[in-house]
């Protein structure tokens, strides 16, 4: 079977479910922060006039030059990276329907750009294109309708330490009351399975199932690891809730990945 089928069949399945349950784990990667030098002391110190002794032609000068004869450079820091924040993806632009690999090697260097393969469902691995793949804080996936051509987004993944955010402001880490906010009125959720995740089941006709450019979002939830085992139990994975059932509420979830395709 060809890559292109292979890429659309998954495609397709994933966003038939958008935003349903059974997305793709995405393992996070570890988090590679930087830090500008220390700055450096203050100036030092004035050097004194000495004594001099009560002669008219040897009275000090009102105003002695500086010891140092130029000004000391200023502190000098390692630039800081740009936020990882600033990056949005939207239903159109770069992110469009119609955008391609070359588009996004154009824009953002080709140099933090690369073609690979992502984790997919149950375990399988699925072409797509990475967005700087060696800062976990700005990487994000996007995979291809034709993938040969690198061409026709299909779905596009923010995972791991991603600071990506989607369209009206969605970004990972956010609890249930942000996503309720955001969506104007609860929400389906599917139930929590054994792994602590669950994934939106419905937005309910919702602020976020209507997205400018006709693009979908889906997202998957992780349960607070710290929450009891029997409030897992009341919220199994064969039933689905409204994000303000109490169940869901016991469990304090947050998005740990989001999905954003056509």
């Amino acid at each position: 079977m060809s890559c292109r089928r292979v890429c659309v069949a998954v495609a397709a399945t994933m966003l038939a479910a958008l935003p349903g349950a059974a997305l793709a784990q995405f393992p996070p990667a570890p988090v590679q922060d930087r830090w500008p030098d220390p700055p450096k002391a203050g100036q030092p110190e004035p050097i004194p006039a000495p004594s001099a002794q009560p002669a008219p032609k040897r009275t000090p000068a009102p105003a002695p030059k500086a010891e140092d004869p130029s000004p000391a450079p200023p502190t000098r820091q390692a630039a800081a990276p740009a936020p990882a924040g600033a990056h949005a993806v939207t239903c159109g632009g770069l992110f469009a329907k119609d955008s391609t690999h070359l588009k996004l090697a154009i824009k953002y260097d080709s140099r933090n750009i690369t073609h690979g393969e992502v984790d997919g469902p149950d375990g399988t691995k699925i072409p797509g294109s990475i967005l700087f793949p060696n800062d976990p804080r700005r990487r994000l996936e996007v995979l291809w309708v034709n993938d040969a051509g690198r061409s026709g987004v299909s779905v596009i993944a923010i995972n791991g330490k991603s600071q990506w955010t989607a369209p009206k402001g969605m970004k990972l880490g956010l609890p249930i009351a942000a996503l309720e906010k955001a969506n104007g009125k609860p929400f389906k959720i599917s139930g929590f399975g054994a792994d602590g995740l669950a994934g939106v089941a419905g937005w309910e006709d919702g602020a976020l199932s209507k997205l400018p450019g006709g693009c979908k979002i889906g997202m998957r939830l992780i349960a607070d690891p710290k929450s009891p085992e029997d409030a897992r139990k009341a919220a199994p994975a064969d039933k689905e809730f409204r994000s303000s059932d109490p169940a869901m509420r016991a469990l304090k979830p947050t998005v740990m990945e989001i999905l954003i395709g056509y």
